[in-house]
């Protein structure tokens, strides 16, 4: 009798369905582990990266912009970025952004400060990664979330979305130090100018306002 009901207990088990659920090592509890890859118990806060875009056109020192195309701040101006990929470094989700906004995609960035203000965006908790760079001025078009990309003179910016005036002030002063101290970086950032446009561009930044 005790064999017997072993027995039924066994061919009841090898009844079961194949969809229910299966060992841990089982493929599919592996590729539902996968799904869960990014889902942690407490809150994290997204992370951005914004590009600070200096363009000079052998007279004139401006900036890049982009018209913000969707809530929040439609259609305020603001500095090309956007959210960081999970496969990205943050240099690249910077120049995924710059690229996918503007069309630049051969610029050199520097990281210069995070921006990490609790109520910085209004959609959620975010860290925003900022960059500079220093580019010949050349046409660009709002491309992505962008209704358009403009180039701005330094000291004529329109009002700015988010903290990007803030970002503005911020990049400014460290512009001004990197053109000061000199160095590996500085030569990275002014590669293709002259020397004389280096002056040029120097005194504009010093002179901004």
């Amino acid at each position: 009798m005790f064999l017997q009901e072993i027995g039924g207990a066994w061919r009841a088990a090898s009844q079961i369905p194949q969809s229910e659920p299966r060992p841990c090592g089982d493929s599919t509890v592996q590729v539902h582990m996968e799904e869960l890859k990014y889902h942690y118990k407490y809150p994290h806060p997204g992370v951005t990266t914004d590009n600070v875009i200096l363009g000079f056109d052998g007279q004139e020192l401006k900036v890049l912009l982009i018209e913000r195309g969707f809530e929040p701040y439609k259609g305020y101006w603001a500095f090309p970025g956007g959210f960081l990929e999970m496969d990205e470094s943050a240099e690249e989700g910077a120049r995924r952004e710059l690229k996918e906004e503007t069309g630049l995609d051969s610029a050199y960035v520097k990281q210069f400060h995070t921006f990490s203000t609790p109520d910085r965006d209004p959609r959620e908790r975010v860290i925003s990664i900022a960059y500079y760079a220093l580019v010949r001025i050349s046409e660009v078009k709002g491309m992505d979330d962008a209704v358009q990309a403009k180039w701005f003179p330094i000291n004529d910016v329109p009002k700015l979305a988010f903290d990007h005036a803030e970002m503005w002030r911020i990049a400014k002063e460290e512009l001004r130090k990197a053109f000061l101290c000199g160095g590996k970086e500085f030569e990275l950032l002014t590669e293709g100018f002259a020397k004389e446009e280096v002056e040029k561009i120097k005194l504009m930044i010093n002179n901004s306002q």
